[in-house]
């Protein structure tokens, strides 16, 4: 079942109805492995005549020999043809194809590009002539895909890059939010989808691991807390094939998933020499999409002090939280136990409360989008730092601000059972006054069940957003 990426479904469907008018487009569509790239390509190429080739890690020529195939076997032309010489001649045969037929336009997918292109280097140049010498002549649409995203932004999207200009449209295929993750759990509670958001991130791979008729926490250890279970060593696995010193990459983010926020803290965690060695990896895995550095709001400055390191995917934040750190103890049979022991339990709760304010600061973007909110932000993020009143440290979990009409919103996120209600609502106002710059200020309470959000209504404050799981996932 085909789920979430309407907005990436929508903006191929515009470019092939553009080939229709115009001719000739490439897209340029790329992620991380197991992202669901096929999965689009498969669901808006349905019903399209589509000459669709997927290369392998095998040589330039046996690749070539499969592309051939494919393109016979899509010109409905004998399988017994001899492959062709030249990635040349494949292309100027397809552009033959299609000058005759120019009423008919058809996509090509080049899925997994890389592969193809690290065996022949020629082949972004040989491409690019194509391009330029006949593919831009006809009118049809082909889509150069890989999971290989260095490869693909320096290789295909870089400046140096032969291809450079050739594309029409390029799309970085990222995880699943909270709520199109939901859709690939429709049996599961609003909890239990945070908490599984916040285990599994949004990869829909991983999400279609999970078995329903399994609870969260048998899910959790057949999957991760076992040497056999498929997502075991799955974060080691993208490391190795994405880059070329995995172990200190490795280091670098069980350096972060054990606390280390800091560049400092995280070189000597890892055991890097300095703050400088260690910034080339943070940006490589930044680039990846694995890791941020997030700044307080209304912080501008990138080489502010005041930036700390997160892992942005829960997957991995996950993995490297409570996986990597119990990994002898897996390897030796005690996974459930490891589990049930230092996992389930508080630990956790700590944990998927940090989640939770991601997945309330996903909401407040969606909210925004459908103008739910009170005034239409452009700016959204958390603060931190030092309340001058108090001469202690404070923070404020969300915050959604527009500059301009000075609007801004504030919200605290409680993933817990019990709370004192009065008391969070008054502490998160005396720390509204924090954020300066706003004259139109709007408070807002994100609460684990509907019992304390009942509690919070009964206040009757009108300028007090409140919203539970079970109200989010159903907005």
């Amino acid at each position: 079942m085909f789920v979430g990426r309407e907005q990436e479904l929508a903006s191929l469907k515009k470019m092939w109805s553009k080939t229709q008018r115009s001719g000739f487009q490439m897209m340029v569509l790329y992620g991380r492995r197991r992202i669901g790239k096929t999965a689009l390509l498969d669901e808006f190429s349905r019903n399209m005549r589509t000459l669709y080739f997927t290369a392998r890690q095998q040589t330039s020529t046996a690749n070539l020999r499969d592309f051939s195939r494919t393109i016979y076997s899509f010109f409905r032309m004998p399988a017994t043809l001899p492959p062709f010489s030249l990635w040349q001649d494949a292309f100027d045969f397809i552009v033959d194809q299609a000058k005759n037929q120019p009423g008919d336009p058809f996509l090509i997918i080049f899925d997994e590009f890389p592969y193809a292109a690290i065996t022949e280097p020629s082949l972004p140049s040989t491409l690019q002539i194509a391009i330029d010498h006949g593919f831009s002549t006809t009118n049809l649409m082909m889509v150069l895909c890989g999971s290989n995203e260095g490869f693909m932004e320096s290789e295909v999207l870089g400046y140096k890059s032969p291809l450079y200009g050739r594309r029409t449209g390029q799309m970085r295929l990222l995880p699943f939010d909270a709520f199109d993750t939901a859709k690939m759990l429709p049996s599961v509670e609003p909890q239990e989808t945070i908490r599984y958001y916040a285990t599994f991130g949004g990869t829909p791979y991983y999400l279609k691991q999970i078995q329903p008729e399994l609870s969260y926490e048998q899910n959790v250890i057949d999957l991760m807390f076992d040497t056999s279970g498929l997502l075991y060593e799955e974060p080691l696995m993208l490391l190795r094939q994405e880059l070329r010193e995995p172990s200190t990459y490795n280091s670098v983010l069980n350096a972060i998933g054990a606390g280390k926020t800091k560049s400092n803290n995280i070189a000597d965690q890892a055991g890097l020499s300095s703050p400088t060695s260690v910034s080339k990896y943070l940006r490589i895995l930044s680039d990846l999409g694995l890791i941020e550095r997030r700044l307080p709001f209304g912080e501008a400055t990138t080489h502010s002090k005041k930036g700390l390191w997160n892992i942005r995917d829960p997957f991995f934040a996950f993995w490297y939280r409570f996986v990597s750190p119990n990994m002898p103890s897996i390897e030796n049979g005690d996974g459930a136990a490891t589990a049930r022991d230092n996992v389930f339990g508080p630990a956790l709760d700590t944990y998927v409360g940090q989640q939770f304010e991601t997945v309330c600061r996903q909401w407040l973007i969606h909210a925004n989008r459908t103008n739910a909110l009170p005034f239409k932000a452009s700016l959204f993020g958390k603060w931190w730092g030092t309340d001058p009143r108090i001469r202690k440290e404070a923070d404020i979990d969300v915050i959604a601000a527009n500059p301009q009409s000075k609007s801004v919103l504030l919200g605290e996120c409680k993933w817990r059972n019990t709370l004192d209600v009065a008391q969070t609502i008054d502490l998160l106002k005396s720390r509204a006054e924090l954020i300066s710059g706003y004259d139109n200020r709007y408070l807002a309470l994100f609460l684990k069940t509907d019992e304390l959000a009942e509690v919070a209504r009964n206040r009757h404050d009108p300028d007090l957003l409140i919203a539970t799981p079970a109200t989010m996932f159903r907005d």
